[in-house]
């Protein structure tokens, strides 16, 4: 998988009132069009009242089959897999193992939907390798709740001042010129 950026599975549940207008699909293709992003599957899935998951029609005709295979709610396996075939990024011990990806699914509770993105961070490409040839190896990751980011919302309000405003989207060029002169 050299060459390949992160890849993140993104689990998203929603309520039986949920409103699925296209809004998620929309800014996907939007991070996809930019090149930040790929997405390289996408399943659409309800709890049923017994508890087995069913998949709904909200993605791609092409969509699902490997997400699938990670919740373990089809026979299938992505092609070129065997059961006992080592991960495909050198075994590290950082991520989500097949197992707690199978035990998000179970959690969901009856009635609940949920859409399980399988994401390449292709911007990360390049640091993924630079951490990798360093012998770096992450340890977490994570998007930061509000509630998280509330003690320290000041100096990330004067940190966004100083590097500049952020990308708009993708017909605004990176800010290469913003990064911070430091190195760790």
């Amino acid at each position: 998988m050299a060459g390949i950026g992160p890849v993140q599975l993104l689990t998203l549940a929603f309520g039986p009132d949920a409103k699925f207008e296209g809004r998620i699909i929309e800014e996907l293709g939007v991070l996809e069009a930019g090149g930040q992003l790929r997405v390289l599957d996408l399943l659409f899935v309800r709890k049923e009242p017994e508890g087995q998951l069913f998949a709904l029609d909200y993605q791609a005709e092409s969509m699902g089959d490997t997400v699938a295979a990670l919740l373990g709610i089809s026979g299938d396996r992505p092609s070129g897999t065997r059961p006992d075939a080592p991960p495909p990024d050198g075994g590290s011990a950082f991520g989500l193992s097949a197992t707690q990806i199978r035990e998000m699914a179970d959690a969901l509770d009856a009635g609940v939907s949920a859409a399980f993105i399988l994401l390449e961070h292709v911007w990360a490409t390049g640091l993924k390798e630079a951490i990798r040839d360093t012998g770096g190896v992450p340890v977490a990751e994570g998007f930061l709740t509000r509630e998280a980011l509330a003690p320290v919302a000041a100096e990330l309000a004067a940190a966004a001042l100083r590097l500049g405003e952020p990308a708009a989207g993708p017909s605004t060029p990176g800010r290469s010129a913003g990064r911070s002169p430091r190195r760790p």
